[in-house]
């Protein structure tokens, strides 16, 4: 374990300090105190003393107990002023200011008892003389305002940790937006694409089927509208996206696939289970983006959808026949690489991969299990 080095600034207070006393030592400003010289031994404690003030937020409460140790030796040698307490002020302030009150309190007891034992056998003074009082009321002034520096430098740190946490996790709420929004409009525009365009070649020719192509064109707009409205709710009032279901609207999902001409297979293994609403919502969009992106880019025939339950985990594997020049890279786009991110915060994996014709998504998604 590394000891933190003094700063500048308090190697600097702790020679401006020894300074002062010895400044004062010598031209006698100051409160009287001793009247002796301050001599070889004199100058061995101001030299210790600048140490000692030097290291004060390092050690708090051994340099208290040092400084007043240095104390009593100056006044016990008969070093000249009485200057030198204000020593033990700062270690007091310090000891409040690292380390809150209750330490702070017991620094005051050690300083004013040494300070009361050391003014009354030294100077010859009555106990609790004036001086000794004054010094008593100096060092509980210094105790209650380090106490003070203390529990508001304990505040600001606890206000700054908790805006970060709001920033992070307004940030998070943003991403998490985006990617509903990135899936939503998504998967409802290449679908209303999709069956406009086969509305505009059937219609004139097969109006029951262009009629078909219509009303799937409205039921996909109705939920994407829907969709919308509730991301947009989350800007409003605090939400996750995970409040809005999953994959108990796959079948719908699978359905309007289906409507768009696409032999759609779904296969289920294990036993189908509630899973927590973040997982259930990743795997609802799994599932969506790469039913979105093989209409978009691949034109298939066939699209095979895989659901393994096992026992703390959900795999899923969407792969269709599809896969030509046209595919996504197995890299992903923005969406391949937000259902990426959406599984990696769950703990999970996302892979997309192209193996001749054929383009598969496949994700691996912890179940925790789910309170009821």
């Amino acid at each position: 374990m590394s000891v933190r080095r003094p700063t500048t600034a308090e190697t600097a207070t702790g020679i401006g300090v020894a300074v002062l006393v010895a400044v004062s030592a010598v031209t006698r400003i100051g409160p009287s105190g001793p009247e002796g010289t301050l001599g070889p031994l004199g100058a061995v404690l101001l030299v210790l003393l600048a140490a000692l003030i030097t290291a004060r937020r390092i050690f708090p409460f051994g340099v208290l107990v040092a400084v007043n140790a240095v104390v009593a030796a100056w006044f016990v040698l008969d070093c000249p002023g009485r200057l030198i307490t204000v020593a033990a002020l700062f270690a007091c302030y310090t000891v409040a200011a690292e380390r809150g009150w209750r330490l702070g309190a017991a620094a005051w007891a050690v300083t004013a008892a040494v300070s009361t034992v050391v003014v009354h056998g030294t100077l010859g003074v009555a106990w609790f003389d004036d001086r000794a009082v004054n010094a008593l009321s100096l060092e509980l002034a210094a105790v209650a305002l380090g106490s003070a520096v203390h529990y508001h430098r304990a505040y600001a740190k606890g206000a700054r940790e908790e805006a970060l946490r709001l920033r992070l996790r307004e940030t998070e709420q943003r991403l998490e937006i985006a990617r509903e929004l990135h899936d939503v409009v998504g998967h409802t525009m290449v679908t209303i694409s999709v069956q406009a365009g086969v509305a505009t070649h059937v219609l004139e020719r097969s109006p029951d089927q262009g009629a078909a192509a219509l009303r799937t064109i409205k039921t996909i707009s109705d939920e994407g509208l829907a969709e919308v409205q509730a991301l947009l709710g989350m800007l409003r009032v605090d939400g996750t996206a995970a409040d809005r279901g999953g994959l108990a609207r796959l079948d719908t999902l699978l359905d309007v696939t289906r409507a768009t001409g696409v032999q759609v297979e779904l296969v289920v293994r294990g036993e189908r289970r509630s899973l927590p609403p973040r997982v259930d919502l990743a795997a609802f969009r799994t599932v969506q983006e790469a039913l979105t992106n093989a209409r978009r880019h691949a034109r298939p025939t066939s699209i095979r959808v895989c659901l393994l339950y096992g026992d703390d985990v959900l795999e899923i594997g969407v792969r269709n026949d599809g896969a030509g020049e046209s595919a996504p890279s197995p890299a992903g786009g923005n969406g391949i690489t937000g259902l990426r991110s959406r599984a990696e915060a769950l703990g999970g994996t996302l892979q997309a991969t192209r193996t001749g014709d054929t383009f598969e998504v496949t994700a691996t998604l912890p179940t925790p299990a789910v309170d009821r």
